[in-house]
């Protein structure tokens, strides 16, 4: 049994898909609905790739970043364990500990590298940074069972080419005086673990336990409180609530001040990629234009037969919005489709590829990231399709209103 469709419908389809084109007029139009669907899934896959980067260097670079860091002006050490008491008390804290920090020079066999000195209780290094779950070798136990030991990122241990149970010399910023001069005070430090995040606190950072932070650091250095929250975002939103723990002036820094420009530039470059890619959109609806075009001179005894048939001008303006419209729609929907399969699929299709033909898209040794991660979030995939529908609709508006002016007894005159 056939299905009837309104007649307004039955026109549009015809004209958007019925054999009475010229195989030209055809031609554009297929390559228009190809250029669409191609814009479409490109656009899709591209942001779900770049969605996929974003969020492995989230995991990656904030598991080893305080979620938010109290600075007291005048820190002490029973003041910051009071601190960090009160601030695990806060709702929506997950641990909360004393920390020092501060900028160092590492050096083995001649080799000298500069490098952040981070000291934290036990618990603070599992519970705050979690850096437990990223050790290569080594334990976080062994810093407080051996005096004087760090653990190394994997990238810093192999520039200054040393391993576990090798000695780094380190250069402190405090002064020794004696009778032969001023020098920078120095510390042979034991090597008894090394971390992984793949990404660049590998290349910079050293950890120590707390007591070693405070024999080698004294009054140098930073000190604080390092606090992990239930939800990163608390740390913008409640600083007013942590500001009140200390009567005394206190800096707070969230995980935005370190590692925050790095995520804007990501931002930015998504933003700048897509619009690129949307240029693919727009110049398939300038496709669009030149196929309806052709299919109103085409169709301009058709169009002359309708007005004297009764349509109206506006319906008649309806009419071919809806038929490049149509167009765009088949266009649009199978490039959503095929970006959504490519989005969810290609980190199977890279390493497909390069098992296939034998070579490293991404090397994690240069890029961190190994393969290609991909995360598709529906409102990428909703804001290209409206974006493409709203492109199709301006492009279809000149060519429909040029077909509602058409004088249908001067074109009768010739048929």
């Amino acid at each position: 049994m056939a299905i009837e469709m309104p007649l307004p419908l039955e026109i549009i389809v015809r004209f958007s898909l019925g054999s009475g084109q010229r195989r030209f007029t055809r031609f554009v139009a297929m390559a228009s609905l190809i250029g669409m669907m191609l814009g479409v899934a490109a656009l899709i896959m591209v942001l779900s790739v770049m969605n996929g980067f974003s969020g492995e260097l989230h995991q990656r670079l904030l598991s080893v970043t305080p979620d938010l860091v109290l600075e007291p002006s005048a820190p002490t050490a029973d003041g910051l364990s009071e601190l960090a008491r009160r601030a695990e008390g806060q709702p929506g804290v997950v641990a909360a500990t004393p920390f020092r920090r501060a900028t160092t020079l590492l050096q083995a066999g001649g080799r000298t590298r500069g490098a952040t000195l981070i000291g934290a209780p036990t618990d603070g290094l599992t519970g705050v940074v979690n850096l437990g779950v990223h050790l290569v070798s080594g334990e976080l136990d062994a810093l407080v069972n051996q005096s004087f030991s760090v653990i190394l990122g994997t990238d810093l241990a192999r520039l200054l080419r040393v391993s576990p149970g090798d000695e780094v010399e380190v250069f402190l910023p405090r002064l020794t005086v004696s009778p032969l001069g001023i020098y920078p005070k120095t510390r042979l430090l034991t090597v008894v673990g090394l971390f992984s995040v793949g990404a660049g606190p590998d290349a910079r950072d050293a950890y120590v336990s707390y007591e070693t932070a405070r024999r080698l650091l004294g009054r140098s250095g930073r000190q604080g409180v390092q606090i992990k929250l239930t939800d990163r975002q608390l740390a913008l939103t409640d600083q007013a609530a942590f500001r009140a723990l200390n009567s005394a002036p206190m800096a707070l820094s969230d995980w935005t001040t370190s590692q925050g420009s790095l995520f804007a530039a990501i931002k930015m470059e998504k933003i700048t990629v897509g619009i690129l890619l949307a240029s693919v959109i727009l110049v398939a609806a300038f496709n669009l234009i030149s196929t309806l075009t052709m299919s109103v001179t085409e169709k301009r005894g058709d169009i002359a037969i309708l007005q004297v048939l009764g349509l109206s001008t506006r319906h008649l303006l309806l009419l071919f919005l809806g038929h490049g419209l149509l167009l765009a729609l088949v266009g649009i929907a199978l490039g959503a489709a095929l970006g959504i399969g490519l989005a969810i699929f290609v980190p199977d299709l890279s390493r497909w590829f390069e098992q296939t033909m034998g070579v490293v898209l991404f090397d994690p040794a240069v890029y961190y990231i190994g393969g290609l991660p991909s995360i598709l979030l529906w409102r990428d995939v909703v804001a290209v399709v409206v974006t493409a529908l709203t492109l199709s609709v301006v492009a279809s508006v000149y060519p429909a209103w040029r077909a509602s002016r058409i004088p249908a007894a001067e074109v009768l005159n010739y048929v």
